[in-house]
C-alpha cells in the first residue's frame, strides 16, 4: 500500500501531515520550541501510517519548520510566526469566511451591497452631521487637538446614563467608558476578561465578525443555536456543562442576522443559568434605535452585575463618526481603564463631541422616527419581492434592517453568492454567520440596499444557476 498517496482533496497524506503542522504553527497553538506530537500518537490522531508522520516531520525538519533533538522528538522551530486568522479554525469557503465577506462589503465601492451590514450614506442624517461639524470647528483648541479623557467625554457619557435608564437600565456616567466603536468595545473586554483557549458561546448564527474578533483572540468558539425567542435554553446549559465557557456575546434587542427579539421568560432562565456557571454576559446593543418598542434587556433584568452592555452610534448616525460605549460594573472600570490607555491611549474626543451636539439638539431623534418609518416601508417592500421569488423571512415583519431568509430547498446560499459577486452585487450567506455550518440555504438581506431592480435580477440569475449546478449533480453518476 502506498501511504503517501493521494487523499480526496488531490494531497498526498504526507503534504496533509505537514499542512496540518504548518496550521498549528500559524494559529499559534504551537509554539517555539513547543513539542510535537509523537509520531505514533501523530498517525493514530490522523489516522495514518506511523511511517507517513515519520516522512512529513522529515520534510518539514528539511525546509527548517521543525527541528528534531534525538532521543527527545521533534519541536516547533523559529521565531513566532505573525498571527494569521485565516489560519485559525478550519478553512473556510472565501464564500462564507467571517474576513472575507466583511472584506467585499467594505471594498465594494460602487458595488450593490444588500450584504453589507450598514445603512447607504444617503439614509443618513447629512445636514445634521454638517451643523455638527460646523458647531465643532468653532470649539476651543482642547476640544479640536487634544486627547480625550480616558473614560470619554463626560456629557456624553451622563446623557447616555439617561438614555439607557429609559430601557431601564440603571447605571452611573462613572460606569461608562467611551470607545471608537462596538466592535472596539468587544476587543477590550475580551482583552479584559479571556485568555487564549477559554470557551466563548454566541448564538448560531451570529453577526458574523463575533466569529473573526474571537478567533483574533484565540478563543475556543461554542455556537448554541437560535430560536424566534433567543437562544435555545436546553442546548445553552448543555453547552455550559460541557464547555464552561467564560463569556456568553449576544445581541438582545433586535437580532443580527435574525431580527429576533428576546422573550421575557427566555430572558429570566438565561440570566439563572449564567448566574449558576459564573457566566459573563456581552449584550450587543447596538440596533436599539430601530426597535419600535422596546425589547427586554438582559443588563436591565440583571442590573449590570453579569452582563456589560455596549453599543455604538455606527449603524443610525455615521460609520466615519467613531463612538461606541461600554457600560460594566464598578468595580471593572478601573481596570478596563487602564487597559483602554495601554492600547489606544486616549479617547476619539471630536467624535463624542460631534455625537453630543447631534443628541442634544434633538436632530439624532428626529432622524431616528424617520428612519424607522423608511425601514418599515423597505421591509414590507423587500420582503414582498423575495417571496415572490420563493424566498421566505424566517420572522415576519421584524425590526431594523436586516431580513434573515430560507431559500429554495434546491439552492445552495454560498453558491448564490459567488455567482452574484460576479455580477457586482455582495451577498450574506447564512453559513458566514453560522459556526456550525447549518445555514446552507440561508441569506441575510439589507433592505435598506436592496432598492436597485438589478440586485434581484442578479439574485434571480444565481439562483438559476445554483439550482442548475444541484440538478446536474443529482444526475451525475456516483
Amino acid at each position: 500500500m502506498d501511504v503517501s498517496g493521494p487523499n480526496a482533496s488531490g494531497a498526498t497524506l504526507v503534504e496533509t501531515v505537514m499542512a496540518v503542522i504548518r496550521q498549528r504553527i500559524a494559529a499559534r497553538t504551537l509554539t517555539p520550541g513547543a513539542r510535537l506530537p509523537s509520531i505514533r500518537a501523530m498517525a493514530k490522531s490522523m489516522q495514518v501510517s506511523k511511517s507517513t508522520v515519520v516522512e512529513a516531520y522529515e520534510r518539514l525538519a528539511a525546509e527548517g519548520t521543525i527541528r528534531s533533538r534525538p532521543g527527545s522528538g521533534f519541536y516547533a522551530a523559529g521565531q513566532l510566526a505573525p498571527l494569521s486568522l485565516a489560519e485559525i479554525g478550519p478553512r473556510l469557503d472565501r464564500a462564507v469566511d467571517p474576513l472575507w465577506v466583511s472584506r467585499q462589503s467594505l471594498e465594494a465601492g460602487e458595488m450593490l451591497k444588500p450584504g453589507c451590514g450598514w445603512l447607504p450614506a444617503s439614509w443618513m442624517p447629512q445636514a445634521a452631521l454638517r451643523r455638527a461639524l460646523r458647531t465643532a470647528a468653532r470649539a476651543d483648541d482642547v476640544a479640536l487637538a487634544d486627547y480625550g479623557t480616558p473614560l470619554g467625554l463626560p456629557p456624553l457619557r451622563q446623557l447616555l446614563a439617561r438614555r439607557m435608564a429609559g430601557h431601564g437600565i440603571e447605571v452611573s456616567p462613572d460606569q461608562i467608558m467611551l470607545t471608537d466603536c462596538g466592535t472596539q468595545a468587544i476587543d477590550l473586554l475580551c482583552r479584559f476578561l479571556i485568555e487564549p483557549g477559554d470557551a466563548v458561546l454566541v448564538d448560531d448564527p451570529c453577526y458574523f465578525n463575533f466569529h473573526a474578533l474571537l478567533r483574533a483572540h484565540q478563543a475556543k468558539v461554542v455556537g448554541v443555536p437560535y430560536t424566534p425567542s433567543g437562544p435555545d435554553i436546553e442546548l445553552f446549559a448543555e453547552a455550559l456543562a460541557e464547555h464552561r465557557p467564560r463569556l456568553y456575546i449576544t445581541n438582545s434587542g433586535i437580532h443580527n442576522p435574525t431580527g429576533a427579539i428576546l422573550s421575557p421568560v427566555t430572558a429570566h432562565r438565561l440570566l439563572k443559568l449564567a448566574d449558576q456557571a459564573d457566566l459573563t454576559i456581552v449584550e450587543d446593543d447596538i440596533f436599539a434605535d430601530f426597535e419600535h418598542s422596546p425589547a427586554p434587556r438582559l443588563a436591565a433584568f440583571d442590573g449590570l452585575q453579569r452582563v456589560v452592555q455596549i453599543g455604538s452610534f455606527s449603524k443610525t448616525l455615521s460609520a466615519s463618526v467613531r463612538c461606541g460605549f461600554i457600560a460594566a460594573p464598578p468595580d471593572w472600570m478601573e481596570g478596563l481603564t487602564d487597559l483602554k490607555i495601554a492600547t489606544t491611549f486616549g479617547g476619539a474626543r471630536l467624535s463624542a463631541e460631534l455625537v453630543l451636539t447631534l443628541l442634544k439638539d434633538g436632530s439624532y431623534r428626529k432622524h431616528v422616527d424617520q428612519l424607522r418609518t423608511r425601514l418599515s416601508r423597505a421591509m414590507a417592500e423587500a420582503a414582498g419581492r423575495l417571496k415572490a421569488m420563493g424566498i421566505v423571512p424566517w420572522i415576519d415583519q421584524p425590526a431594523g434592517m436586516f431580513l434573515w431568509c430560507r431559500l429554495p430547498d434546491d439552492i445552495d446560499a454560498a453558491d448564490v453568492a459567488r455567482h452574484a459577486l460576479s455580477a457586482n452585487v455582495v451577498l450574506a450567506p447564512g453559513n458566514a454567520f453560522s459556526l456550525s455550518h447549518t445555514a446552507g440555504r440561508f441569506m441575510r438581506f439589507n433592505v435598506a440596499q436592496c432598492g436597485d431592480e438589478h440586485i434581484f435580477r442578479v439574485l434571480e440569475s444565481a439562483m438559476a444557476a445554483s439550482r442548475g449546478k444541484a440538478h446536474h449533480r443529482r444526475a451525475s453518476p456516483e
